[in-house]
Parts: structure tokens; C-alpha cells; sequence
């Protein structure tokens, strides 16, 4: 596979220490066809995108890329890096691969709210305005009536975002390559509220009856917004392209193993 390289951005968090030098060396590899940039000053046409940060500075970036189907690689200097692939002794061994066409993008579907056309590649959650107490959430699929959730909130995440907030909050792990969402309820107080998986064409809608009838969504940890009376949120219409080398150990389920030690036996 080949990439245009002739305009790459180099996206380094400031706030994450390293990442400065780490981001100089990738420019330098790329033979001058690179150009770095503050995470708060990102560029509006460049072919090919380097991510230097963590998770959540790749999110970020691929929010605001995902509208020009421009590819991401991300170099992960935070902590879990379940995106961000590759680590910084690794600049050599990526810049190489990239140039020869030894890699393959994947195409992650989005979350959007329409009503404040926020969007998320990992999830969406819900929130009631008084964040002192529990809300009681009514959830539609489709204008059909599921359930009510007396919880803290809804968690509503892409595949992308199962090994994230939604794992954690009893969610199952779904595998990048299926379209669905699946709605995770958030401290529910009762035992028969239990995580949904629903095919990626299907509407949401979540109201309540608590006053005020104010909510709070938050795309990918991120952008929070507050919203009045009810929230919808749909499939993206635009797709996340993560760029993925070709090496041993790359694949979700090795990542999903290495990184999350998912199924691993407990030492002796």
C-alpha cells in the first residue's frame, strides 16, 4: 500500500513529557517532508498525520481528521496506548515501513450527537445535570421504548472505545471490525441493568423525567457539552483512519492480550 508523504504532520501534547524530542526525531526521519505542530495548533490539509501523546491525544486528532479521511499513526508516550501503537524506540523501525507501503488503515466507525454535532471515535456518555445523584434515563431505539436506567449515566460506545470507559464499567471488549455500538449503563441500581449491543444504524435517543431536564454529554472524555430535554446520537457518517503496520503482534487480539493481559493466567 502507498501513502502520499509529500505534506506529514508531526501532532506532539506538550504536556506529556518527551514528546518535544520524540517528535523532532520522527521530522528529521521523514526527510523534510515532516512539520511539527502544538496539539492546540493542528493543520488543515496535511496528507498523512504522526501522533505523538497518548490515547487521548490521538483521539483528539481523530475527531478533527476523521471530516478529511486523512490516516493517523500514533506514538503512544502516556501510559496504556491501546491506540497509540508504536513507542519511541520504534521511530526507525515505523518511518521505515511507512515509506516502503508496509502497513494497512483501518477504517474505525464514530459516534456523532447531532444536536451539537459533537462526534467520538471511543464514546459518548450521558450524564444528568446534577451530577450529586443518580438520574433516571430513559433509552429509545429506534423511537422504541427499551428500558429506564436509574444509574449515574450512559456510557454509548463504538467497538473502538469497548476496551476503554465501557470495559470498566462492565461493558463487553468488541472487536474493531464489526459496526455496532454497545450502551452501557453507569452504577445501575438495580441487577437486571445490563449493557446492550445494537447494530450501528440504529438511532438513540435518552430523555428523562428528572427536573431540571438538563443533561451533560462528553465525546471521548473530552468535549463536554449541555444539553436540554433529550439527546440523539447516530452512526458518523465519516470514518477514523488508523494506520496499522504489519508486524507480528499488531493485530487487536495481540494488542488486546499484551496490553490488557486479557485471559492471562496469574503468575506463580
Amino acid at each position: 500500500m502507498r501513502l502520499n508523504l509529500d505534506k506529514i504532520a508531526v501532532i506532539y501534547n506538550p504536556e506529556i513529557e518527551g514528546t518535544v524530542f520524540v517528535a523532532k526525531n520522527i521530522k528529521q526521519k521523514f526527510d523534510g517532508a515532516a512539520n511539527l505542530y502544538n496539539i492546540d495548533n493542528m493543520p488543515d490539509d496535511p496528507d498523512f498525520v504522526v501522533v505523538v501523546g497518548g490515547d487521548g491525544t490521538l483521539l483528539k486528532c481523530a475527531r478533527k481528521y476523521s471530516a478529511l479521511d486523512i490516516p493517523l499513526f500514533g506514538f503512544n508516550m502516556g501510559r496504556l496506548g491501546f491506540l497509540a501503537q508504536a513507542m519511541p524506540d520504534e521511530v526507525d523501525l515505523v518511518v521505515n515501513k511507512i515509506k516502503s507501503g508496509d502497513f494497512r488503515i483501518e477504517k474505525r466507525i464514530m459516534l456523532k450527537c447531532p444536536t451539537t454535532n459533537a462526534i467520538a471515535l471511543n464514546d459518548m456518555v450521558i450524564r444528568g445535570a446534577t451530577f450529586s445523584r443518580t438520574s433516571t434515563l430513559n433509552l429509545y431505539i429506534n423511537g422504541i421504548k427499551l428500558c429506564s436506567y436509574l444509574a449515574d449515566g450512559l456510557i454509548i460506545s463504538t467497538p473502538t472505545g469497548s476496551t476503554a470507559y465501557a470495559l470498566s464499567a462492565g461493558g463487553p471488549i468488541i472487536s474493531p471490525e464489526i459496526e455496532c455500538f454497545v450502551v452501557v449503563p453507569i452504577c445501575p441500581h438495580t441487577l437486571n441493568a445490563r449493557p446492550i449491543v445494537i447494530p450501528a444504524n440504529e438511532y438513540i435517543k435518552v430523555t428523562t423525567l428528572d427536573a431540571p431536564k438538563d443533561f451533560q454529554i462528553t465525546a471521548d472524555g473530552q468535549d463536554a457539552r449541555i444539553i436540554k430535554n433529550e439527546i440523539c446520537v447516530e452512526k458518523n457518517d465519516k470514518y477514523a483512519r488508523l494506520l496499522l503496520l504489519n508486524k507480528n503482534g499488531n493485530h487487536f487480539y495481540d494488542v488486546l492480550r499484551e496490553k490488557l493481559h486479557w485471559g492471562m493466567a496469574p503468575n506463580k
